[in-house]
């Protein structure tokens, strides 16, 4: 019999980076390409907003970065904070509001690849969330960002799912859009994660809820915050010989935003 849980996935750390985590080499690679190829900078201090259970984080760490972080939810952050610990790190990221926050020493590069930007649910608090990671970056640092735009042409993209095992756990999700509120730029996601041992099968049920952007608001936003300029601009499958142009089909998009 499958046990139900009606549950943030966030509050299960263990699954969510079982699930996130595993495929990580090639955002890893990104991001190292992009602090050669955009910066002049040296970077060697990182900083990831809504960082989770720093499924980047430890690799980056491990690879002689140093580096911090931010998040809402406290199970996540003890989760990453207890991992880079005993891999002999200090315990770099705290709980904290991504649209709120200082930081004590800047930071070379920033990154926040998978759409955790669009959890910020209105205009104020996406413009205050840039201009805190402006603040947080020095001259010349890279905020890598991600997330998927609400295309005005073309078809979308209503559903993803992802697999991951370790061991004799597997854990397989399932998310889907149930409905775009264009008027009040919000989109509505379910999403199942179904967890699987010899012994047991339990499924987590999430409620999510996301800010849209198409090409024109998320333009209109940046604007807000010039001491950003757009270095390049690339697409979730991290290519790295080539770059993409906006248009109004672009739904993914990763906007390497410069510190004047």
């Amino acid at each position: 019999m499958t046990e139900q849980i009606e549950q943030s996935i966030y509050d299960f750390p263990v699954y969510y980076d079982l699930l996130f985590g595993s495929d990580w080499q090639a955002e890893f690679e990104f991001l190292e390409f992009c602090f050669e190829r955009y910066t002049n900078r040296t970077v060697k201090r990182l900083f990831e907003p809504a960082c989770g259970t720093g499924r980047l984080l430890i690799k980056l760490a491990k690879s002689g970065y140093d580096v911090g972080g931010n998040d809402l939810n406290p199970k996540a952050i003890a989760y990453c904070n207890d991992r880079l610990e005993r891999h002999g790190f200090d315990r770099p990221t705290t709980v904290g509001d991504m649209s709120n926050f200082r930081v004590s020493k800047k930071f070379d590069a920033a990154f926040n690849t998978i759409n955790s930007f669009r959890h910020l649910p209105t205009e104020a608090a996406a413009e205050a969330h840039l201009k805190c990671m402006s603040n947080a970056l020095a001259k010349g640092g890279l905020y890598i960002l991600g997330l998927h735009l609400l295309p005005t042409s073309g078809p979308t993209c209503g559903e993803e799912a992802w697999s991951a095992r370790r061991g004799n756990l597997a854990v397989n999700s399932y998310m889907w859009s149930k409905k775009i509120d264009k008027r009040n730029r919000m989109e509505h996601l379910g999403m199942t994660i179904d967890i699987y041992t010899p012994t047991s099968r339990k499924q987590i049920v999430d409620h999510m809820e996301y800010r849209t952007y198409t090409k024109k608001q998320f333009e209109k936003l940046l604007s807000t915050v010039p001491e950003f300029e757009i270095a390049g601009l690339h697409d979730f499958a991290y290519e790295t010989d080539y770059q993409i142009e906006l248009n109004a089909k672009t739904e993914d998009a990763v906007f390497i935003l410069r510190k004047r």
